[in-house]
């Protein structure tokens, strides 16, 4: 019964730590939620931009919260490396069906740029952050 006990209480505590708990309710709030995050990255408030993202993102709590400070860290050095910030540009958007899709900024520096990736997810519940990424990979956007 004790052992019975302590598995639940992990699996419900393991259940909890998932951030993601709100859903988007149509594509018009998805290029919200990037444009708004997107914007948030350029004037710099990683921190409220991850918020932003939490609530729609289900991945657990504890791996935002460590890309979260990895984002902030890595971030920190681009100034140095690639200058000041000079634009914040929307590439595209690029859909799979009526079930996916996916949003692609830029953020321009004065030396080079960083891609901001947004995926979205449509479940019977609504649109969901199903992957967020950012990178200096400008390259690839020449295939």
């Amino acid at each position: 019964m004790k052992q019975a006990a302590i598995i639940l209480l992990l699996v419900l505590s393991s259940l909890s730590s998932f951030a993601q708990d709100k859903y988007l309710a149509d594509v018009e709030g998805t290029q919200n939620l990037s444009k708004e995050v997107a914007q948030l990255f350029y004037d710099d408030y990683i921190t409220v931009a991850f918020k932003k993202l939490t609530p729609y993102w289900p991945l657990p709590a504890d791996e935002l919260e460590g890309l979260e400070e990895k984002t902030i860290r890595y971030l920190n050095l681009l100034d140095t490396r690639f200058g000041k910030k000079t634009e914040l540009v929307k590439l595209r958007d690029e859909k799979i069906g009526d079930f996916a899709k996916r949003e692609t900024y830029l953020i321009r520096y004065e030396l080079s740029a960083i891609r901001l990736i947004f995926t979205y997810y449509k479940n019977d519940n609504g649109w969901i952050v199903n992957a967020f990424k950012w990178d200096d990979k400008l390259s690839e956007e020449f295939k």
